[in-house]
């Protein structure tokens, strides 16, 4: 049966289709837009069905904020919407809302080696849980999956990503204390996120200057053009931006890895992939493991990031397939 599935952030809408039986989904008519053309979620899904010409019965849609109810509000986009509502307007029999990076974690188990980059541990290693699942993307998003391939797997949504920011060093205490003048406080997603980027990068340059200019959004550097001049390797608070933001990802998924008890680390968003060498020399590791007593811990724990192109649409179709493996009668 064909179905719907999406993975909605704060920057990008994407959808694909996919048929919905007990292996692992193929996606298809996959199709990126961008969110800030549309009014609703409502709207791009029908403009995204208009232009593939489908219908389908069912769908599963991974959302970038927390599912705990009808009524769903996007963290980084101003749309909002009710799922019975949105089911009855599409004319679907079924509709999954999940959290975007619990769909993450769900379609980890169906990766393959070349859909991932280790960056520590053996290669060979059977994929165990319990599995920090975290990345950088328009928020910084955090899963837990526990589990293993004989038990089966369970998937533990989170908003982890926003917790509040430990600095470490002057460089950091700065670049909070810059941070916390503009928002109020500091949480790891906003450094650890494409705007974040753009903050790191500003308070770098704005040294001790706390001060808070009417049109200082307006002063930010785009993310992107940020870690280019970085990667270039000519503009040096471009190369001292991204080699924080690295380090702090370091600590970051560290301190997740402790919290979950994980044994496995798995660094997925649309960021990371980008500068995987530059990660790998900078201080990620060092930071991932700066943690006093249990250094010797973290030393056993695999890191790899996720390099498939669309996980989140991968698992959103994984969390149909387990429906569909869950329905009474199914072999």
């Amino acid at each position: 049966m064909t179905a719907l599935v999406a993975d909605i952030g704060g920057t990008n809408a994407r959808f694909a289709l996919c048929d919905v039986d007990a292996g692992t989904p193929a996606l298809r008519q996959l199709q990126s837009l961008p969110a800030s053309e549309y009014a609703s979620l409502q709207h791009a899904i029908e403009h995204y069905l208009s232009l593939c010409g489908a219908r389908p019965e069912r769908a599963a849609i991974a959302v970038a904020c927390p599912v705990t109810g009808d009524a769903i509000r996007l963290t980084n986009r101003a749309w909002s919407f009710s799922q019975q509502e949105l089911k009855r307007a599409l004319g679907l029999s079924e509709l999954c809302v999940l959290n975007d990076f619990g769909a993450v974690a769900r379609a980890v188990p169906a990766l393959g080696p070349a859909d991932r980059a280790r960056l520590h541990g053996a290669e060979d290693a059977p994929l165990a849980g319990p599995i920090s699942v975290l990345g950088p993307g328009t928020g910084l998003g955090v899963a837990l999956l526990v589990g293993d391939s004989a038990a089966g797997w369970q998937v533990v949504e989170t908003e982890g990503g926003h917790v509040s920011f430990a600095p470490q060093g002057d460089e950091e205490l700065l670049i909070s204390r810059w941070v916390s003048a503009r928002f109020g406080r500091c949480s790891n997603e906003r450094l650890l996120c494409g705007a974040g980027l753009s903050h790191i990068d500003a308070a770098l340059g704005a040294g001790e200057e706390l001060s808070v200019p009417y049109d200082w959004a307006r002063q930010l550097r785009d993310p992107a053009a940020i870690v280019a001049a970085a990667l270039d390797g000519h503009d040096l608070n471009a190369r001292r931006t991204l080699a924080r933001f690295c380090a702090v990802l370091g600590s970051v998924a560290g301190d997740a890895a402790l919290i979950h008890g994980a044994r496995s680390v798995m660094i997925a968003g649309g960021i990371v992939p980008r500068f995987i060498p530059f990660l790998r020399s900078s201080a990620f590791r060092e930071r991932f493991l700066a943690k006093g007593r249990f250094a010797a811990y973290l030393e056993s724990v695999s890191i790899d990031v996720i390099i498939h192109p669309q996980p989140g649409l991968l698992g959103a179709a994984m969390a149909l397939v387990q429906r569909e493996r869950d329905r009474p009668g199914t072999p």
